[in-house]
């Protein structure tokens, strides 16, 4: 921004329509951002009331004519405790108690997340051993996995609201087992959105955690290999459909299970294999499972390169494959993901930057972003709520390799995109645990 665009202004010239920039840290204004288009006279009297003699504002970035050029320097009043209490006006307190409020809800929020993160290990720590004793203990395996499924469907079905949150890289070597974590927790979301009965969704969540059983019993140099797999591979590959099934009539798996593990590659348009059933001839949980699996094999594919972002994959499957999907069910899928699923690159309509982290699926326009702020360290970034932001809105997702290197490195984008859910109680409003 050249000199002319960006210069000081006495507070007395403030008016709607200029775009200030306020030279304090986050939590000692009132305001989402720290620069912003003034949209009222009630905001001009809060920043009237921050001890500012002047503001810097942005010309090309204001509307209207600009007001006269003042040289004064910057000079805020000592920001002491004292003359800060002093001079703000009490409409200005209670807003400075809101966004303390707001503070300490995104300290409560980054201890869930933490949480989140150690029950996502944990069970995928615990799918591991179920993968790993496939053969050696079936039937052990199998009440396992049931037991797993139950604990997650119960939380799921049960809780008011449910948040999608994006889980982070650290792993811990268990990044193999992911792929059926994620399909079976977004397979139980859909579930949930449409109302299956539980008993039916247990069935669908064991289903979708085994659907890939089948790849036991395929090569790792196919499975592993990220080039493109020859015609013999390709066939090969496609018979872990098969194999699956009989492992799981050897496990004593439900036929819905067995139905699940055989069909989740089936496409609505007749496209899929192993048998091209097309339509209502793929059983509903089958048909769940497949959108599921589809996304997120673009989000997380063998070569990394290729990975698409959230918004990317689901933009994919709406706008040019949306023939492959059950059509409801993919309305469905789209609905609790939210147009920018979490993990998604986000700018808002004030060029500020910021990640998706959480969606709850009762509201799923309205994410929690993780906002990029030079000011504020990575570890307090700031969480906005965008169903109580009024200020600014998403404009648009980016892919991560358009962001500046500072604002990648600050949000972090995963490089494989996990999902967990907060099923433990309704979301916490502003100012509550």
């Amino acid at each position: 921004m050249n000199a002319t665009a960006n210069r000081n202004i006495s507070v007395d010239q403030l008016r709607v329509g200029l775009y200030v920039h306020l030279d304090l840290k986050w939590f000692e204004h009132p305001f989402a951002f720290g620069h912003f288009r003034i949209k009222s006279e009630e905001q001009i009297t809060l920043i009237r009331n921050l001890g500012l003699k002047t503001v810097r504002f942005s010309q090309e970035l204001s509307e209207g004519s600009p007001p006269p050029q003042v040289v004064a320097p910057l000079t805020p009043i000592p920001n002491t405790a004292a003359a800060a209490a002093a001079s703000m006006a009490p409409e200005l307190s209670q807003i400075m108690l809101t966004k303390q409020a707001m503070m300490a809800q995104m300290r409560l929020r980054r201890q869930a997340t933490e949480r989140i993160e150690n029950a996502f290990v944990n069970t995928a720590k615990t799918i591991r051993n179920i993968e790993k004793n496939l053969y050696s203990r079936p039937l052990e395996t199998v009440q396992q996995a049931t037991l797993l499924i139950g604990q997650i469907t119960d939380s799921i079905l049960s809780a008011p609201e449910l948040a999608i949150h994006v889980m982070g890289d650290k792993m811990g070597g268990e990044e193999l087992y992911l792929h059926s974590l994620n399909v079976t927790m977004l397979s139980v979301m859909m579930a949930r959105d449409i109302k299956l009965p539980v008993e039916v969704v247990s069935v669908l969540g064991v289903g979708a955690l085994l659907h890939d059983i089948g790849h036991k019993e395929v090569p790792d140099k196919i499975l592993r290999k990220t080039e493109a797999l020859t015609q013999a591979e390709r066939s090969f590959y496609e018979m872990h459909c098969q194999f699956g099934v009989g492992m799981g009539q050897r496990m004593g798996l439900a036929p819905a299970a067995l139905s699940i593990i055989r069909e989740h590659h089936e496409l609505f348009d007749g496209s899929g294999y192993p048998a091209k059933l097309q339509g209502e001839s793929v059983s509903l949980l089958s048909r769940i499972v497949v959108i599921a699996n589809y996304y997120d094999e673009l989000c997380n594919p063998s070569a990394i390169a290729d990975a698409l972002t959230p918004h990317e994959a689901l933009s994919l499957m709406f706008a040019k494959l949306r023939s492959k999907f059950d059509p409801k069910l993919l309305q469905v899928f789209i609905r609790c993901l939210g147009v920018y699923p979490p993990g998604t690159i986000v700018q808002l309509s004030n060029g500020a930057i910021g990640m998706v982290v959480t969606v709850n699926t009762a509201r799923p326009m309205k994410p929690t972003l993780m906002v990029y702020d030079a000011e504020v360290p990575k570890d307090e970034a700031i969480l906005l709520d965008m169903e109580r932001e009024t200020e600014v809105n998403i404009a648009k997702a980016i892919r991560p390799a358009q962001v500046p290197q500072e604002v990648y490195n600050y949000l972090s984008p995963r490089k494989r995109v996990s999902y967990y859910f907060d099923a433990s109680s309704a979301r916490p409003q502003a100012g509550t645990p």
